[in-house]
């Protein structure tokens, strides 16, 4: 029965994917609108502001009770003259938005925390500017060294169902990811 429903769940999209005009299809994007790196408590947290508006394609997916999983990615370097650039850390940070049809909430869930929402852009609102983010301890990086960061976010489609992923792989309304943000930082 399971994989009928998802079956026609991915028909569903696909046909809806299909009947959209172009122009909406590559309108959207994810901005990154504030990233900083702060040092607080023996370690590091990450503030970031994002803006996005979700495709019709994706909201109509998750009412329809696709989960949608919004990944963040940082990568951390050190620059060195003779080599390569030293990858020092990688981490990302997934918020699992969902809408639940009987209750007609939206959860969002996030580092092991979940919080229910009566409209879509009130839970937005909180993938768009999540809680700081603990990325680092302070011996994660050396004292006085520059580092570079890089960071992105957008829509995770491996954690999507498999017959969504067949789709979103082919369709823009699913790409939905935002441009590398660089800065430096000098570790304490």
């Amino acid at each position: 029965m399971l994989p009928r429903l998802l079956l026609l769940l991915a028909v569903w999209v696909l046909a809806l994917a299909v009947a959209q005009p172009v122009a909406a299809r590559n309108s959207e994007t994810v901005e990154i609108r504030r990233a900083d790196l702060e040092y607080s408590d023996g370690g590091y947290r990450l503030a970031l502001g994002f803006s996005f508006e979700l495709t019709r394609a994706l909201e109509d997916a998750l009412t329809r009770g696709v989960p949608l999983y919004f990944t963040t990615e940082v990568h951390f370097t050190r620059p060195r003259w003779y080599w390569f650039d030293e990858r020092a850390l990688r981490a990302s940070h997934t918020a699992r938005v969902s809408y639940n049809v009987l209750t007609q909430q939206y959860q969002v869930t996030a580092g092991g925390l979940q919080q229910s929402f009566t409209r879509l852009d009130e839970a937005l609102a909180l993938v768009k500017r999540p809680p700081r983010w603990h990325v680092a301890d302070r011996a994660a990086f050396r004292s006085g060294e520059v580092y570079n960061i890089a960071i992105r976010m957008g829509l995770d489609v491996a954690r999507l169902p498999k017959p969504i992923q067949v789709h979103a792989l082919n369709s823009s309304d699913w790409r939905f990811w935002s441009d590398w943000k660089q800065f430096t930082f000098r570790a304490e």
